[in-house]
């Protein structure tokens, strides 16, 4: 993730006293105050560009892609329901934006999705011992399927609860850990039993 803009490693303290830090930041920017977003960018931009680089195959495109992201969240944040955590809409945007982006550049983009960035986030995660066969890990996530692949992409490299997870999969809490459960089951059959 060398090519990722400057900007992904900015980091903005997060206040644990409340519930959700950024709804402050967001009555801030109804109130007139532009700075409040750019905190907003700051505090989520490496993490939505993470997501995004799972669907999109290049550093530039990701970037291009988390931007339109932000543009559009911009947009939108006045009209912020708070029905789900600020981080959650963040995401469900960027995924959305991401989708949009294959779906018009599919002649360009090989069918598969940006498997490398699979690997390169899991290993910066601690998640993947270092004797282990990324390549393998990597052919086993794509060989799930895409709502299994979702929930546990986010559940497991973004680190969402399920709650979270349910958000941005457009289905129930339920539902999510259904999928992360069958998504590591076949993910440890595809592995031969190995550690998942």
């Amino acid at each position: 993730m060398d090519a990722a803009p400057a900007l992904l490693d900015l980091a903005v303290p997060v206040n644990p006293g409340t519930t959700d830090p950024d709804l402050e930041l967001v009555e801030k920017f109804r109130a007139g105050d532009r700075g409040a977003f750019d905190l907003l960018v700051r505090r989520h931009q490496k993490g939505v560009w993470r997501m995004v680089r799972r669907y999109v195959k290049t550093d530039a495109d990701s970037a291009d892609v988390t931007q339109q992201a932000f543009v559009r969240a911009f947009r939108a944040l006045a009209s912020f329901r708070g029905s789900a955590s600020v981080r959650s809409w963040l995401y469900r945007i960027a995924i959305n934006c991401a989708l949009s982006w294959l779906r018009d550049h599919k002649r360009e983009q090989p069918s598969e999705i940006a498997e490398d960035a699979l690997v390169e986030t899991a290993s910066a995660h601690g998640r993947i011992e270092e004797g282990q066969d990324g390549e393998r890990l990597r052919a086993a996530i794509l060989q799930l399927p895409p709502k299994q692949k979702m929930v546990l992409e986010l559940r497991v490299f973004e680190d969402l609860s399920f709650k979270e997870v349910a958000e941005l999969a457009d289905c129930s809490e339920n539902t999510a850990k259904v999928n992360f459960h069958y998504a590591v089951k076949k993910l440890r059959d595809i592995l031969g039993g190995e550690h998942v």
